[in-house]
């Protein structure tokens, strides 16, 4: 039973799954997570506390040479909070669309729609305008603050939508007051906001993902979940303190970066480093210029980093999270060797909201994702959802205080979970020990890079194309990105099997979704194989590069 809402706006709540398609959670695992009121608001848990327990002063965020501390963030989110009440007025409950790579004013507009009671629908930088037309749709957003480097999607997906009917764009650091501006408008504002009293199962956020439908799922997270994330994984697996300073490369639009990069150091009193574009040199560089002490990022970086730590001073990184995609054993000991740092390994999800699965310290068993984390629980299981014995590949399944909760979507929901556990779509085998060893996604899902890449959305794009009769995409391994997007493509009459023909094919997808999407490799085929009904039996394309990255090793 939900508690009362503080939301105007019930959208949100009207469209949850029944209670009855939850998974079961239990709040009386870990003593923080049973002493949670029923009126929580996450923004003041997080950011408006600080402030009042005299702390205002310390250091919350840094951009390059930039530093705002506490107090600094909270004025701007306080009058951007009141901007989105006088000017918009944004409603509790409302969907507002927030879209910025990872900077101070991202930040501030966040905990602004926290601040209000509305609904954040973050989105990616790299995302194109018909992407953000299906969510502002989906999630029925009428209101969008972005960052103005990315006016043009978005421009085009005010054109689109037939429900997004306004933007304000912002700069970086808020410094770039232009006529019509958030910023304008935020000088205008008391830096004074009383917060909502948002119930803590009021739904605070609504973070899109991909999955083998190819359409983006909305998932729904409430402000007690944002609480749970910090007092789980955070609290007993990280346990950062005051002093840390934060840094990564996932964007804070994703659930992973929005804890790795926001709340995990913001519920520690602690710091973040941000950075816009990242690389290896530009993360290690932020190490170095930051003294920073933990960093998140994914295995492709780690591996990319490798080679270049001797080129700079990150004496003061002391804890790795990796997450994203499995950390290959070979990548894990290449770090430990080169800093002397056991990497976290971790697997999240954006329907679980974080990290579920991870060990940290003497408990890390390299080769092994790890162990279900304090306040969760992690079983292995055949098809028909019993549990198998230890050393057996089978179903991962998973609960605790977090869980998917899709947006109008009853068919994912019932698919995702299963008699009160949640199904992540990973095949898994869980030793004696109780660690569990990933061993392969079992859906369409793609994960290159530490990116969730839908194959049947490329699939969509590519068909696009005039010059496109059939495709199939799958994963293909690769040795620096774990596998990659690879399209089996059969051509219409007249189109050229040519190297001209794949770059043409590439751009229309980069131009079409979001670029780190697009096929890396094209294969020309006369037909694809299938089922007797005329299914494409993709399993066997994949089963296909598999054998040939065997062979090729």
């Amino acid at each position: 039973m939900l508690d009362p809402s503080a939301h105007l706006d019930s959208f949100a709540r009207d469209n949850l799954p029944p209670g009855e398609e939850w998974a079961e959670m239990d709040w009386s695992s870990l003593p923080e997570l049973a002493e949670y009121s029923k009126t929580i608001n996450c923004a003041s848990e997080l950011l408006d506390r600080h402030i009042d327990e005299g702390n205002g002063a310390r250091s919350v965020l840094h951009f390059g040479d930039l530093t705002w501390s506490y107090a600094e963030l909270l004025d701007r989110a306080n009058r951007i909070a009141h901007v989105l009440v006088d000017e918009l007025g944004i409603k509790p409950g409302n969907r507002v669309l927030l879209r910025a790579p990872n900077n101070p004013m991202y930040v501030a507009v966040w905990f602004a729609v926290m601040k209000v009671g509305a609904v954040a629908v973050a989105t990616m930088p790299l995302l194109r305008a018909r992407e953000l037309t299906f969510m502002a749709d989906k999630a029925r957003v009428a209101v969008a603050l972005c960052d103005r480097r990315l006016d043009d999607e978005l421009k085009q997906t005010l054109k689109d939508s037939a429900c997004l009917e306004r933007a304000l764009y912002f700069s970086p650091t808020g410094e770039q007051t232009e006529a019509g501006s958030l910023e304008e408008l935020m000088a205008e504002k008391s830096g004074d906001f009383a917060n909502v009293m948002t119930s803590a199962d009021d739904v605070a956020l609504i973070a899109f993902t991909s999955g083998t439908t190819g359409q983006p799922k909305g998932c729904m997270h409430f402000h007690r979940d944002i609480m749970a994330i910090c007092d789980t994984f955070s609290r007993y697996v990280l346990r950062p303190g005051p002093d840390d300073v934060f840094c990564g490369t996932p964007p804070v639009a994703f659930t992973f970066g929005l804890g790795a990069l926001v709340t995990f150091p913001m519920h520690a009193g602690a710091s973040t480093a941000l950075i816009e574009t990242p690389g290896p040199d530009v993360l290690l560089q932020c190490i170095q210029q930051h003294s920073a002490t933990v960093c998140f990022t994914a295995p492709t970086m780690f591996r990319a980093m490798t080679g270049l730590v001797a080129d700079h001073d990150i004496s003061s990184l002391a804890k790795c999270v990796s997450a994203g995609e499995t950390l290959p054993l070979p990548t894990f000991e290449a770090w430990r060797q080169a800093t002397g740092i056991s990497t976290i390994d971790g697997i999240g999800s954006t329907e679980m909201l974080h990290i579920f699965i991870a060990a940290a310290g003497d408990d890390i068993k390299p080769g092994a994702t790890g162990k279900a984390i304090p306040g969760f629980e992690a079983r292995v299981t055949d098809d028909d959802g019993n549990p198998v014995p230890a050393g057996t590949v089978g179903r991962l399944a998973v609960r605790g205080p977090t869980g998917c909760r899709y947006l109008d979507n009853p068919e994912r929901q019932a698919a995702y979970v299963q008699d009160g556990w949640n199904y992540t779509g990973d095949a898994y085998l869980c030793d004696e020990d109780g660690y569990f060893w990933f061993q392969a996604r079992a859906d369409d899902m793609i994960i290159s890079s530490g990116y969730n890449i839908s194959g049947p959305e490329v699939e969509e794009a590519i068909l696009d194309h005039d010059a496109v009769q059939e495709c199939a995409v799958v994963a293909s391994p690769d040795p620096e990105r774990s596998f990659i997007v690879k399209a089996f493509v059969i051509l219409r009459e007249g189109a050229a099997a040519a190297d001209s023909t794949v770059k043409v094919l590439q751009d229309h997808v980069k131009a079409t979704i979001a670029p780190y999407k697009y096929p890396r490799a094209i294969e020309f085929v006369a037909e694809l194989p299938r089922t007797e009904t005329g299914k494409v039996q993709r399993f066997k394309l994949r089963q296909q590069e598999l054998e040939k990255a065997g062979q090729a090793s």
